[in-house]
């Protein structure tokens, strides 16, 4: 098997004899290409995996209780029969399971010598108090070894200088800072391992417990029976449970061997019922090798497996020579302990650091069953336009790793999504075919010509036809935003003619005056009798207003009957300021200027219902459009929706008037409640 590619990239070429078809190559044919990864263990769905893991629970918790109830009947008869004797002493054996607790040796701590006292009576020859332990036993040694050698010293000066540290020995500060030398040496020392759990079932021995001392009259039985129920201990008990789940696991293990000549790597995983490997892995000639680690599994946890990594056997089981199915059924029909014999990558490992989260909102839907470079169909994740996809893993520039929104608890393993550079290459390389061949159907993954043919038309940045990757929509980095209390942000609804925004807005304005208002616009007009300047419009000059548009001061501006009208941002900034919600209806021409100031917008779209049903509210309004009109209308809805989709925030279809003004109150509403996705741009 010969394979040629870059991590999925267009233009990646074939050639594998195991795969249904041979010689399929990237943009450029009309075969559907083959997955060169396979999940070595993708997980079932969801429902079946909670539904065997609840069998487990509840089969555990069924024979708990009928050995319980088999206890405490016995416990029963042995309470009759101590209560006839006139009884009340207690009887830790009528638990078997303390019974056989108590057969264990005991354990013992490690007592810190430092703060001992010294013992009585235990003095130097000198008559000074030494401290208590080995640490005296070593302290008068070296004093007796500092006399006998001041005796052999024939010197003056010598004596003097032995004298001197005798002197400093018998120091209570000295001697202190030595006994705690001493504790700090030996609890340096190496050690064996911390001794496992006796018990993961610490809860279970504590009902059994409280369940016996019921009948004790005896004050400590009363004393301990009311420390079992606090709620500080019953909680340190629960713990301790937790911890000895995980203690009493088996770890992951690795150690290096030879074998048959070559430096290899024997790792050791337990792979849990419902708990995938997360690891795909891709035939190299006969090799077998770990193509992608996916976070979230047993293998990106454990750090044991990485990619690069050649696996020579599974359980002993050899597995060079078989295609990537093979070893997805033979791991599959695997469980508990994984032995993989493994010729380590002799790629450079990048030291490990921490993962940033990224999020972003997706602007094109994706299916990873209709994509052909998807490399591992199984993990690849599907998402629609507008959902917030949490991306962790970035290592493939091509391929990201991800998590939908929502999805975290029910999608042990992240997805495979397409990376915003490799997405934005081969959207733009499709616009350049559909450019260059306008009458080509349906959706183009790739051109159908050969290769001559497709080097002339496969997407050049240096060629004729070039889209920049502004023009592109791919992914737009999110953050959350909780606006605050005395900041509100604008509503913009936005819709085609006689969709309803302007009754919407109208409605909101006249039932709570207090809480809405919209901004007032300028114009070049001069102002009615009856009009204030800054209350109806702000009346200015037609080169003052010139200005300010050309300086990008006005969100929207036009011009009506030889006089220029427009709204301000500073208009809509002073509703802001004042506490209110800023309501505006704009052109959709209008989104892209409001959508690059800081005034963070709140865009609902206001769709129109069926045709039928926009006939029959109109009707109610004195309306009577024509069906060519109708049909305008829902299309140029659709081209609002298309061309600028991504920035809203959401859509209303109005069908029902009330329904569609409640529902408009409650999304404004939860603004304040809730944080909302915005751009991360916003924030900065």
């Amino acid at each position: 098997m010969i394979t040629s590619h870059q991590n999925g990239g267009p233009g990646y070429v074939t050639e594998d004899p195991m795969g249904p078809e041979n010689g399929t190559e990237g943009p450029g044919s009309g075969a559907k290409l083959q997955q060169r990864e396979r999940a070595v263990d993708f997980p079932p769905g969801d429902r079946v995996v909670g539904t065997v893991s609840s069998m487990v629970q509840g089969s555990r918790c069924s024979a708990q209780m009928e050995r319980m109830q088999q206890y405490q009947e016995e416990l029963r008869r042995k309470r009759e029969e101590d209560a006839n004797k006139g009884k009340h002493e207690i009887d830790l054996n009528a638990s078997l399971r303390l019974k056989k607790l108590a057969q264990n040796p005991a354990k013992t701590g490690i007592d810190n010598p430092t703060f001992e006292a010294p013992e009585a009576g235990k003095e130097t020859k000198d008559g000074s108090p030494l401290p208590g332990g080995d640490t005296a036993a070593e302290l008068e040694d070296l004093l007796e070894a500092l006399r006998r050698v001041q005796s052999c010293l024939v010197d003056t000066q010598s004596q003097a200088d032995v004298a001197l540290v005798l002197g400093m020995l018998h120091k209570e500060d000295f001697q202190s800072a030595f006994t705690i030398h001493s504790a700090v040496t030996q609890q340096m020392q190496p050690r064996g391992s911390p001794p496992l759990p006796l018990t993961a079932q610490a809860q279970g021995l504590c009902l059994e417990v409280q369940y016996i001392l019921q009948s004790s009259q005896h004050k400590e039985g009363v004393e301990l029976s009311n420390l079992l129920t606090t709620p500080h201990l019953q909680a340190l008990i629960q713990a301790h449970d937790r911890v000895a789940e995980q203690e009493l696991e088996p770890d992951p293990e690795e150690s290096v061997i030879q074998y048959m000549g070559e430096t290899v790597k024997l790792v050791r995983l337990e792979k849990a019922g419902d708990m995938p490997l997360g690891a795909t892995v891709r035939n190299e000639m006969d090799s077998v090798v770990v193509s992608r680690v996916v976070k979230g599994g047993t293998a990106e946890r454990s750090g044991l497996l990485a990619e690069g990594d050649e696996i020579l056997q599974i359980n002993g089981v050899p597995v060079r020579g078989k295609n990537v199915n093979e070893v997805h059924d033979l791991l599959t029909e695997m469980h508990g302990t994984l032995t993989f014999l493994l010729i380590p990558s002799s790629q450079k490992k990048t030291p490990p650091h921490r993962e940033t989260v990224m999020h972003v909102r997706a602007y094109f839907n994706y299916d990873p069953s209709d994509d052909p470079y998807v490399p591992c169909r199984e993990l690849g994740l599907s998402f629609r336009k507008g959902d917030i996809l949490h991306i962790i893993s970035q290592d493939d520039p091509n391929w990201w790793q991800a998590y939908r929104e929502g999805d975290e608890d029910n999608q042990p393993l992240a997805g495979l999504v397409p990376g915003k550079s490799f997405q934005q290459q081969r959207e733009a390389m499709k616009k350049t075919i559909v450019d260059r061949n306008p009458d080509s159907p349906g959706k183009l993954w790739c051109s159908k010509k050969n290769k001559k043919q497709r080097k002339k038309t496969i997407y050049n940045p240096s060629s004729n036809v070039d889209y920049s990757a502004d023009d592109i929509l791919t992914y737009d980095e999110m953050a959350l935003y909780h606006q605050p209390a005395n900041r509100k942000r604008p509503i913009a609804l936005i819709g085609p003619p006689n969709s309803g925004q302007d009754e919407l807005r109208r409605r909101l304005l006249s039932i709570q005056p207090d809480r809405f208002a919209t901004a007032v616009p300028h114009t070049t007009r001069s102002p009615r009798i009856h009009e204030k300047n800054g209350r109806e419009y702000h009346f200015v000059n037609r080169l003052a207003f010139e200005t300010d548009d050309a300086a990008g001061k006005f969100i929207e501006s036009g011009e009506y009957d030889r006089n220029l009208y427009g709204t301000s941002s500073d208009s809509v900034r002073q509703v802001i300021n004042s506490g209110r919600i800023c309501l505006l209806c704009l052109h959709t021409k209008s989104l892209r200027v409001l959508w690059s100031s800081n005034l963070k917008p709140y865009v609902i779209f206001i769709a129109p219902p069926s045709q039928e049903r926009l006939r029959t509210l109109l009707a109610k309004d004195g309306k009577n459009p024509k069906p060519e009109e109708l049909k305008e209308l829902m299309e140029k809805a659709w081209e609002m929706e298309q061309a600028y989709g991504h920035l809203f925030d959401t859509a209303i279809v109005n069908s029902e008037p009330e329904t569609a003004f409640h529902e408009l109150l409650r999304l404004i509403d939860k603004l304040d409640t809730e944080p909302q996705w915005v751009p991360s741009s916003w924030l900065c």
